[in-house]
C-alpha cells in the first residue's frame, strides 16, 4: 500500500519541490498551504507522515502539530517540522509539541528524502 504525505508550506516553491520530490519517490501526497487546510487534511486524509512548515501566515506550526497529536485518529502520523532557524531550540520546541524530527530550511532534498524513509520505514 502507498504511503501518503501531507505537505504543508506557504511558499509556493519549497511546496512544488517537495510534492514532486515525494511523488517521484512512490508517496501518495497532499499539499496545504495553510494551518487550518493542514489540519482539515489530517483529519480527513489521515497521511502517514507530515512535512510541517513551523512557521504559517495563520497558525504556527507547533500549534498545529498538538493540535494533529491531540486527535486519536492521528496518534500514529509522522510529524517533521520545518523550519528556517538553525538554532536547536526550534528542533526541540518541535519535539517537545509530539514532532519526530525536524529539518532546517534551506534543506538538501537528498536530507528530507533521507529523513522522510527513516520514519516510515
Amino acid at each position: 500500500m502507498t504511503k501518503s504525505i501531507l505537505v504543508v508550506d506557504d511558499e509556493a516553491s519549497i511546496a512544488f519541490a517537495l510534492e514532486h520530490l515525494m511523488r517521484a519517490e512512490g508517496y501518495a501526497v497532499e499539499t496545504a498551504r495553510t494551518g487550518h487546510d493542514a489540519i482539515d487534511c489530517a483529519c480527513h486524509h489521515h497521511p502517514d507522515l507530515i512535512l510541517l512548515d513551523s512557521s504559517l501566515p495563520d497558525r504556527d506550526g507547533y500549534d498545529i502539530c498538538q493540535t494533529i497529536r491531540s486527535d486519536a485518529a492521528n496518534a500514529d502520523v509522522k510529524i517533521v517540522m520545518m523550519n528556517a532557524s538553525s538554532r536547536e531550540i526550534e528542533a526541540e520546541k518541535g519535539l517537545a509539541v509530539g514532532a519526530n524530527g525536524s529539518l532546517t530550511k534551506p534543506f538538501s532534498l537528498n536530507a528530507v528524502v533521507r529523513c522522510v524513509k527513516d520514519l516510515l520505514e
